[in-house]
């Protein structure tokens, strides 16, 4: 969601702050600002609605001094995007500043008692009652205040604080959402996420929940909840700047939907011996014994979930439920023995999942996490031992694209591995998917090749208003994450259906001029997918299809404009059909003049519920 910059050294705060938000800006934000300790000891602060070019305009016309300081880009939660309403935040002395990210459950008791103590609020903010406790708490020693004001806080939050009383700090906490600190010989860092890291150092530290730190030119303290001081724990990070870069693409989103060849190589790679499921963290015995899988995710991760539940259940022959995470927690599931939950999260920081994650724990199931980010909260949670990450590199676009081919290729390979471990599935069948998922990479580098040919489709289609999806089996699962990406993207409209469910009442909305877009990429149910696309056309709408080169000659007499990939198996081809779907999605948003990177209203990791 926000993003969270630090800095402390010898180097002008303003410029470090800046370009490091800059690295974050794809997180999504509607406003921006800074506070930087000025050589006089003094805090000032520059804050304004809008894009980071406006901030840097108001630091030109009124440029600050100072060697130590926070910045932040919000995306509006409580108050609507405005000056007053951006961060940083400050007390009424104006001696303390805080930049958050995340949500403060209990704001408003908390402000009614600082007003009752003489706060005077100028936000709408959850964050600035933080600031006005800080000051009302303040006893001289800001490392004691946060800890004391850990008691009250209610919520999740990552914080930085800025003091005026003790200007050679830089004081920051967490508690459910992610927050990295680094330093090197002379500096101290801090974040939010690592991208905005990497032109400095690539050697982070991952603060744990409630845990404080204090940056000074002399390095990284730790201090737990009670006080205690912590060794921090070093990580480094594999991929450098220039991963999180746009390498010569207009966008990071067509960047990275041209690094899916490596991402599914990547993933693949760790585990490419068959009959060898050590990186499975599930004996044979456990596995024969399962009695339920439950996937929980959000957003395009759910959509991977939902393809995974297809093949567990057909593969592995283990009954799985797919929860959106929001909704898990709060029905109650009943949590029986040998049940597994399997948590996916490209960030490793979504807050519903992570809720999920810890709801399932405590009423005893055993979990799993499916992951892209090392280090993260859920993989914590979860334990690194029952971890499996993806490899897909860094994910800049808010509209994840490598992130869902990885996560759908790891939940292909889990139904693999647990097929044969339980004998549902012959070695023979075991075999020849696994000599599939050995081309698929290839095979996505040649469906790359038809971003042309999308590109001339968008710009034809960029002017409609509605855009239906519809597939059966794995391709209604590929068709949800589809309407997904276009509406992330380009804004219109876009729903999924079941391809039977159309005479159920989605066929009232067809009409001429309506587009459909068609996943067909299942022998099964091609003679079932082809009388649904006759339907379509009967009623005047347009039908544009995805197909595999061996159903071409079927498909194309219902299609008015057809894509097609090479063949693969047909637990793959839906994961070479993403591909151009993606790409559709991203050839119409530039068409429609769309920002790609940065959608509206849309933030890459929600780490608030």
């Amino acid at each position: 969601m926000c993003g969270i910059v630090g800095y402390i050294g010898p180097k002008k705060a303003a410029d470090v702050l800046v370009n490091g938000l800059e690295r974050l800006s794809y997180r999504g934000y509607d406003s921006a600002g800074v506070a930087v300790m000025d050589e006089k000891g003094r805090l000032a602060v520059r804050k304004t609605k809008g894009k980071l070019e406006q901030l840097k305009r108001l630091l030109e016309e009124s440029p600050v001094d100072g060697c130590t300081g926070i910045g932040h880009t919000r995306w509006a939660t409580h108050g609507e995007p405005s000056d007053l309403n951006a961060h940083p935040h400050t007390d009424v002395k104006g001696g303390i500043a805080v930049v958050h990210n995340g949500i403060i459950e209990n704001h408003e008791a908390l402000r009614k008692h600082l007003e009752g103590c003489g706060a005077v609020f100028a936000s709408q903010t959850d964050t600035e009652v933080i600031a006005h406790l800080l000051n009302e708490l303040y006893d001289g020693d800001m490392l004691h205040t946060l800890l004391r004001a850990q008691g009250m806080l209610q919520g999740s939050y990552a914080i930085g604080v800025l003091c005026d009383r003790e200007p050679d700090q830089l004081f920051c906490m967490r508690c459910d959402s992610p927050l990295v600190a680094a330093c090197r010989e002379g500096e101290g860092f801090l974040a939010s996420d690592v991208p905005a890291l990497l032109s400095h150092t690539r050697d982070v530290v991952f603060l744990q929940d409630r845990q404080v730190g204090v940056l000074s030119r002399q390095g990284l303290r730790v201090i737990d909840e009670y006080g205690q001081a912590c060794e921090p724990s070093f990580f480094h990070v594999e991929w450098d700047q220039s991963s999180a870069e746009k390498g010569g693409f207009a966008h990071y989103m067509l960047k990275e939907i041209h690094e899916q060849p490596t991402a599914l190589q990547n993933t693949f790679a760790p585990r490419s011996r068959l009959g060898d499921f050590q990186w499975l963290p599930l004996s044979e015995d456990t596995a024969c014994r399962l009695r339920r899988i439950t996937i929980v995710a959000c957003g395009t991760a759910y959509h991977a979930g939902v393809m995974g539940k297809y093949a567990l259940e057909q593969l592995a022959r283990i009954p799985t439920e797919v929860d959106i995470a929001s909704e898990y927690r709060y029905r109650q599931p009943p949590v029986g023995e040998n049940e597994l939950l399997i948590a996916i999260s490209q960030s490793g920081e979504t807050a519903d999942t992570l809720a999920a994650l810890r709801e399932a724990k405590r009423r005893g199931a055993s979990v799993l996490a499916i992951c892209n980010a090392v280090g993260s909260t859920i993989t914590r949670e979860a334990g690194e031992e029952n971890t499996l990450y993806t490899y897909a590199g860094p994910e800049i676009a808010v509209a994840s694209t490598k992130a869902y081919v990885t996560q759908t290729e790891m939940m292909i390979m889990i139904a693999v591995a647990l097929g044969v471990m339980r004998n549902t599935l012959s070695m023979e069948r075991a075999e020849a998917l696994y000599q599939s998922l050995r081309e698929l990479p290839s095979k996505a580098a040649d469906t790359l090749g038809l971003e042309g040919r999308l590109q001339q489709i968008a710009s034809r289609m960029s002017s409609r208003k509605h855009v239906f999806f519809v597939g059966r089996s794995v391709d209604y699962a590929l068709s949800m994450e589809a309407a997904l990406k276009l509406k992330e993207v380009s804004y219109l409209f876009s729903e999924a259906y079941a391809a039977g469910e159309l005479k159920h009442g989605p066929i009232a909305l067809l009409k001429p001029g309506r587009l459909v877009v068609a996943c067909v990429t299942q022998p099964r149910v091609l003679e079932k997918m082809l009388a649904n696309l006759q339907e379509v056309r009967a009623r005047g709408a347009e039908v544009l299809a995805v197909c595999p080169d061996a159903l071409a000659q079927q498909v194309r007499p219902q299609a008015d404009e057809l894509i097609v990939i090479p063949d693969t198996d047909e637990w793959l081809a839906p994961l070479l059909a993403a591909i151009p779907l993606q790409l559709f999605a991203y050839c119409m948003a530039v068409a429609r003049g769309c920002d790609v990177d940065q959608p509206r209203n849309l933030a890459k990791s929600v780490t608030v519920e």
